[in-house]
């Protein structure tokens, strides 16, 4: 006998999946071990406030310009208070969403098929959804100390600006943390263990997105940290070249680890994260894994599709299976984003995909010299057919600019389709406009 129709293990965007489980007359629980956390870590700990911080950052290396008079500097102590009151009041209308959910606050182990234990109780539910995220990946060598040593956890919630910062990894963390120390106005080193910052980006976008961090005053290291250990003077790092130096604060941003602890039964296989199908159900039949604890893609919109895909199917709804590599992916650097979607250069070659790519550089419209985006570029791909197989942007709003090229995806156009779209001058997206022109 079942105690629900459905359990949610995490508290993340699988809340969502939970909401309309309950919605449409299932009887719902979610499980998580903080609510005061409830909403995830992307609403917490990531991007919702760290866009927040890079939006007023932004402010003040605008008012940079020699156009403008006086200097601005950013209070970091009100900035962390206003997130605090703004992250309180999304948790209570999330809570409010939830009211026709089991809301069970502590950590759920999944010991048995249809069987979860959340500390002395034992519940049982016909389907179980996890979906647990993921953690900071701190390498060995590294004391983390959550002081002077902090990852993404902590760095939201400073109430003073460091004299100097250095940055570990270039993942989406580390560049749009750098672009946010650097705009208010702090030393800051990015610390990158590889030439190129952008893994799979275009090689023009990424030489770009250098020049831009190195304009706003970020410093880039090409080097391996082997120890990182906190001091009276500091925080002392050793590189594996041998080299040292001596910092206020790091930041550790070397990427997130899926948790996995949640799986406690050898009937539900784990790798590298929790293995599931193209569905999203685990090995376990009626057990599935949404989100960064499947280690698919670690983007808090493609977990909340997951989850709301998941719930669809349980629910009978046969909705169509998602196309992952349709997901916007986007970094919010200063002052233009990156963003992509869909096949970009590096997946078509990896892949052996014969395509034809369309690059237009923004430095070609006036729009784009008094936004700071001059060294900012559009590019679009298609097949031998025409078809549209995605685009990447360095501009302003990339994350937004984006959004045309996702849709034109889902809705399988190509470039003859694209074109009769008149868009707007002077924008940005009349350079993604031109992409198609081009092809």
């Amino acid at each position: 006998m079942y105690d629900y129709d459905i359990i949610y293990i995490g508290g993340g965007l699988n809340y969502a999946g939970a909401v309309i489980a309950a919605k449409n007359g299932k009887k719902a629980a979610l499980i998580e071990k903080d609510m005061g956390m409830l909403g995830g870590v992307c609403l917490h700990k990531g991007c919702i406030p760290s866009k927040m911080f890079l939006h007023y950052a932004q402010t003040v290396f605008a008012s940079k310009n020699p156009l403008f008079k006086g200097e601005l500097s950013l209070d970091i102590a009100k900035l962390t208070q206003k997130k605090e009151a703004m992250l309180a009041n999304i948790t209570k209308a999330i809570q409010k969403q939830c009211s026709h959910v089991d809301l069970i606050e502590g950590e759920g182990k999944l010991v048995a098929p249809n069987t979860v234990r959340v500390g002395e109780k034992t519940l049982r539910a016909k389907h179980i959804v996890i979906g647990t995220g993921s953690s900071p990946f701190i390498p060995e060598g590294i004391a983390y100390n959550a002081k002077d040593i902090i990852t993404s956890d902590e760095v939201l919630t400073l109430t003073a600006f460091p004299q100097k910062v250095a940055i570990y990894g270039s993942g989406a963390i580390g560049l749009e943390m750098a672009s946010f120390f650097a705009t208010a106005g702090v030393e800051t080193v990015l610390i990158t263990r590889r030439e190129k910052l952008l893994k799979n980006a275009h090689a023009k976008i990424d030489a770009a997105l250098k020049k831009q961090l190195e304009h706003i005053g970020v410093t880039l290291k090409i080097a391996s940290i082997q120890t990182a250990k906190s001091g009276e003077k500091g925080v002392h790092l050793l590189f594996e070249n041998g080299e040292e130096s001596v910092v206020p604060l790091l930041l550790v941003a070397t990427g997130r680890k899926p948790n996995t602890d949640v799986i406690a039964t050898k009937e539900i296989k784990v790798e590298k994260g929790i293995v599931t199908d193209a569905y999203f159900e685990t090995s376990l039949e009626n057990h599935y894994a949404i989100g960064d604890c499947n280690a698919k893609v670690q983007l808090a919109h493609a977990a909340r599709a997951q989850a709301l895909f998941v719930t669809d199917s349980i629910l009978g709804k046969n909705p169509r299976a998602l196309d992952l590599d349709h997901v916007v992916r986007f970094i919010h650097t200063q002052p233009m984003s990156y963003a992509s979607v869909g096949k970009i250069k590096s997946t078509l070659e990896k892949e052996g995909i014969s395509f034809k790519e369309s690059l237009v550089p923004l430095s070609q419209f006036a729009y784009s010299f008094y936004n700071d985006a001059a060294e900012g570029m559009m590019v679009s791909y298609v097949d031998e057919e025409g078809f549209i197989l995605g685009a990447e942007i360095l501009s302003p709003h990339a994350e937004e600019l984006i959004a045309s090229v996702a849709t034109a995806l889902a809705g399988e156009m190509d470039a003859a389709q694209a074109k009769r779209t008149i868009l707007a001058h002077p924008t940005f997206s009349e350079a993604l406009e031109r992409t198609f022109f081009r092809l």
